[in-house]
């Protein structure tokens, strides 16, 4: 079977404004992400929200021919377990439309270890979780329903990592680097920054450009990253005040 990717989304975004609907090429940023996930030979599922204003995703993927989810708010874990249960998955790996240029082949080698070593999450590498956005988690569908235990459905549980490592007994571990002179990169959208690198990079190597690819366009333009990466200290520190 193809690998369930979770592609959470919503219309609603504070810092930049719909940015999932944003033009990527011939298609939005989210079009982009599903047809980015189909071209690695992975299940694309849009998992969104019961909110009116996310009304238009789904309608993006029902064009994409793909299946979705709508479920709460806020409580996102929640929104993954229902939907774990709706398509009677055990596990899924989780890919954020903010990232645009995740890396097929890391995704598979992360549930490739969730599956071989038992494990209930495996998570991203330190440089994607860093901002170079290149891999998810793989999750276990029981360690989901495990974390949902107690929370109500309007918890906010966006920083959904604070809630699993509270689950009793969580076999997890983090995915190790496989890649090379791995140069500063920020290659998530959440500010205007962002979006004017990722455009430049998918000008210069397309949209289905390998991660390779786009390592070495790093390393041969060693000013690139200076673009949006002065973004990275305020997005972690928001990331911290979150959790």
């Amino acid at each position: 079977m193809k690998i369930p990717a979770f592609i959470s989304v919503r219309s609603s975004s504070t810092r930049l404004h719909e940015k999932c609907f944003l033009p990527f090429g011939n298609v939005s940023v989210l079009e982009h992400v599903i047809k980015r996930a189909i071209f690695y030979d992975l299940n694309p599922i849009v998992c969104t929200t019961t909110e009116t204003s996310d009304d238009v995703i789904v309608d993006l993927a029902k064009k994409c021919n793909v299946i979705f989810y709508r479920g709460p708010v806020k409580n996102k874990l929640l929104r993954w377990s229902e939907c774990c249960e709706h398509f009677n998955l055990s596990s899924f790996h989780s890919v954020d439309a903010d990232d645009p240029f995740f890396d097929g082949d890391e995704v598979k080698r992360s549930m490739k270890i969730l599956e071989d070593e038992g494990l209930d999450m495996v998570c991203p590498t330190k440089s994607s979780s860093a901002g170079g956005a290149s891999v998810g988690y793989s999750l276990k569908a029981d360690a989901i329903q495990r974390a949902c235990k107690g929370l109500d459905k309007d918890t906010d549980t966006e920083m959904m990592w604070n809630y699993m490592e509270k689950v009793p007994g969580l076999k997890t571990k983090i995915l190790l680097e496989q890649r090379k002179n791995i140069s500063n990169m920020r290659l998530t959208l959440d500010y205007k920054e962002d979006y004017w690198l990722l455009e430049s990079v998918r000008r210069i190597v397309g949209n289905l450009a390998s991660r390779d690819k786009i390592d070495q366009l790093f390393l041969s333009n060693p000013d690139m990253h200076k673009i949006n990466w002065f973004r990275n200290d305020e997005w972690q520190a928001a990331q911290a005040n979150k959790k």
